[in-house]
């Protein structure tokens, strides 16, 4: 007999053989290849080789077709271990499985894959074309040779596929045409890290169904373009709770920051603005024809702000929206108890057995069995004379995504319900197959419940750190930990170890992020509002060091001349009280520093400014020190102001009346009729300057929206100019009654 010579073949490691021929799997040659031999020896032979086949089927356990899809028998023919390695033993009963299902997904990952979603990946499974075996486990390390292993137990070829809580882990090919190499990197990095097992196995068995040559060309673009990102993959469909916490934070830091810095900023750059308008700089603009006070801008500014807040809140909600981090569908309550009822049966029908006090061990099929034969049976007779009370060894995977959340005393606590009045006392003790550690948990035993808690040593409980053994030498631990049991000092009172710790949390509620506007949008709200302090402040210094820097932005008072020769001066309507302070003292600097320069006046017009200037200083400052007086009311202001551009009008030949709805732009430029009061619907003849004609030719009913009104003894009261208290009312008789009322109201003769 010949056998064919072939090259191992696999999706993400060495698996199966491909012959030279291109067929997969061993190739047997016929009896044609054997001339010499004769009949009857070949008789003989062929009842030998039969007589082995037999013996190996045995002893690898492929047993019918109808075996228990979980033996809890350690001695049963089926999990018996092979002398070289234990993956055989697991080998056997997962091929258990996939003889009565080809697609077994496990119990043991409930928060991340749920049984319940075994026909998804059935359904999934058949888009391939080829008889194809799924099995969805927790992370096996070396998923290529578990695969071969399952592969030469159930005997049948097909693609051999393994699942973890990540995605597709390894994938091989045994006598049939598969692209799973190339299936298996589509996989990897088409989707990313976060999409799930299913999405995986999805986007796999799509890639499958390509056949070689297209799955080829899709696998090395997706490596390309892996490539090409430098290798940052592709960006995750799921948000966790670290991004949910940023989301709320960015979002805390908007809604304050945003609608803040609206109030904080608009008004100062309204109001520098306006200096610029009142200084004649380069922001000077006349105010547009048929301006109308309707809203404030304070009220203007306060709604804009309510809506940014409003925009930044709905904008937020649309935006962060994801209200769970899952990627898989949710397990049932089946899915949650599936596996502690598997392990609570296990213990009870071991128990039962060899005659033991209640003792049992149970050892997961689904996972690598780390006792042999010979450690098990020692580990039994060690439970037997243990007089303490019964010890339940379970040796199960402990991870996250199982049903009690990774959580040994959850485990144990539900268990030990589940078996009912044989799990009310005795030592649990948990050994993980996967990750090598060791819990103990006690129940109404005689052994001091802080013993059990803090003083079982780490060598027990984690093994050594240099540790790298596959089976992490749980059975020389696991007896090591009865030595130590068996020396414990006895107690005199029952005690119990477990902490009363809480159930695992509901899956779906552990996925779920928290609400938007909770956790750390409320520092959110304090940084935001700090820091639109803090741009406001840049902003500030900003316009203040342009101010300093750009001669145009200087404050120095507004004189521009017209084409027609007619003095400007700009004011608003409805000015500030630190606009009247400083605007008086750079016009009083401004008609001093002009009157002293200018030469050749006539006697007439040098009494004029001479008296314009006297009265506006004894108004504004009264020392005189240079420095407007601090408590100089705003009409005193107003009128020094009123004196000072009268004063700088006539130097230049402007001495004319000044505006009639505001003095404060100094002298006018012809007489026009317009309506001077809201309350009066009549129309006046008054003088009016070049920058009021604008509306007053077109709306000479809305004049007295320009009127000049200054502040009030409240902040939000604003008292017409003619009504105000002090010698400004004057200023309608003429410039002369106004200085005389100055001199009177100061008590100069």
């Amino acid at each position: 007999m010949s056998y064919g010579v072939g090259r191992r073949v696999s999706g993400s490691g060495s698996r199966g053989y491909e012959g030279a021929d291109g067929a997969r799997g061993i190739r047997v040659d016929g009896a044609g290849d054997m001339p010499c031999v004769s009949p009857r020896g070949r008789s003989l032979l062929v009842a030998v080789l039969a007589t082995l086949c037999s013996v190996l089927l045995a002893v690898t356990g492929a047993g019918p077709a109808g075996a228990a899809p979980f033996p809890t028998d350690p001695s049963s023919t089926a999990l018996a271990p092979a002398d070289d390695n234990d993956a055989p033993t697991q080998a056997a009963a997962l091929a258990a499985l996939l003889r009565d299902n080809p697609v077994h997904v496990t119990d043991q990952l409930p928060r991340d894959i749920p049984r319940s979603a075994a026909p998804e990946f059935a359904n999934l499974a058949k888009r391939t074309g080829v008889p194809t075996y799924v099995l969805v486990l927790p992370d096996q390390g070396s998923g290529d040779r578990l695969l071969a292993a399952v592969h030469d137990r159930l005997g049948r070829d097909g693609l051999y596929v393994l699942v973890d809580e990540m995605g597709v882990a390894d994938a091989a090919a045994f006598g049939v045409r598969a692209p799973a190499d190339d299936a298996s990197t589509v996989a990897l990095y088409e989707l990313p890290y976060d999409a799930g097992p299913l999405l995986s196995f999805e986007r796999f068995t799509d890639v499958i169904a390509l056949g070689g040559k297209k799955a080829a060309e899709r696998a090395n673009a997706a490596r390309e373009k892996n490539e090409a990102s430098g290798g940052e993959g592709v960006e995750e469909l799921h948000i966790d709770p670290v991004d949910r916490d940023n989301q709320s934070f960015v979002t805390g830091i908007a809604l304050t920051g945003v609608p803040l810095l609206i109030l904080l900023l608009s008004p100062y750059v309204r109001r520098w603005i306006r200096r610029q308008r009142a200084t004649g700089g380069p922001g000077a603009v006349e105010r547009p024809s048929g301006y109308r006070r309707h809203f404030t801008p304070l009220r203007i500014e306060a709604g804009v702000a309510v809506l940014a807040a409003a925009t930044v809140a709905l904008g937020a909600s649309l935006a962060f929206h994801e209200d769970s981090s899952r990627t898989s569908p949710p397990p049932t309550a089946s899915d949650l108890s599936s596996r502690i009822e598997r392990v609570a049966a296990g213990l009870q029908e071991d128990g039962k057995q060899g005659g033991k006090q209640g003792g049992a061990i149970y050892s997961d099929p689904e996972s690598p069995r780390p006792l042999d034969p010979a450690q098990h049976r020692e580990l039994l007779e060690r439970i037997e004379k243990f007089d303490r009370g019964p010890v339940h060894i379970a040796l199960v995977p402990q991870l996250t995504e199982d049903e009690s959340g990774g959580e040994p005393e959850i485990f144990v606590e539900a268990v030990r319900k589940k078996m009912g009045r044989e799990g009310d006392r005795g030592v649990y003790v948990v050994a993980d197959p996967l990750g090598g550690s060791i819990e103990v948990v006690t129940y109404d035993v005689r052994i001091d419940a802080n013993l059990i808690a803090f003083d079982i040593p780490d060598s027990i409980r984690y093994g050594d750190d240099d540790d790298r053994s596959i089976d992490h030498q749980l059975g020389e631990r696991l007896d090591d930990l009865m030595t130590f049991l068996d020396k414990a000092p006895r107690t005199a009172h029952a005690e119990t170890s477990s902490l009363g710790m809480d159930d695992a949390p509901e899956p779906v509620e552990d996925e779920a992020l928290r609400p938007l506007f909770s956790g750390d949008f409320w520092p959110g709200l304090m940084i935001g509002a700090l820091a639109a302090g803090l741009l406001f402040g840049i902003v500030a210094a900003i316009l203040g060091l342009l101010r300093l820097a750009v001669p145009g932005l200087r404050r120095t008072p507004a004189t521009t001349v017209s084409p027609d020769g007619a003095l400007r001066f700009t004011a608003p309507p409805d000015p500030s009280p630190d606009f009247l302070r400083r605007t008086a003292r750079d016009e009083l600097d401004a008609l001093a520093r002009e009157f002293d320069a200018a030469a050749d006046l006539r006697s007439s017009i040098r009494t004029r400014v001479y008296d314009c200037l006297d009265a506006a200083t004894l108004l504004a400052d009264r020392d005189p020190d240079g420095h407007v007086d601090a408590d100089a009311t705003p009409a005193d202001l107003a009128a020094a102001i009123v004196l000072a551009r009268v004063g700088r009008g006539a130097l230049v030949g402007a001495d004319k009346p000044c505006c009639g709805l505001n003095p404060l732009h100094g002298p006018s430029t012809g007489w026009r009729d317009a309506r001077y009061s809201p309350d009066d619907q009549r129309l006046r003849t008054i003088p009016v300057c070049a920058e009021c004609r604008v509306l007053v030719e077109v709306q000479p009913r809305l004049a007295y929206t320009l009127r000049l009104t200054l502040p009030g003894a409240s902040r939000s009261e604003r008292v017409p100019y003619e009504d105000a208290q002090g010698p400004l009312p004057a200023i309608a008789d003429g410039v002369s009654q106004l200085i005389s009322q100055v001199r009177e109201y100061a008590g100069v003769q």
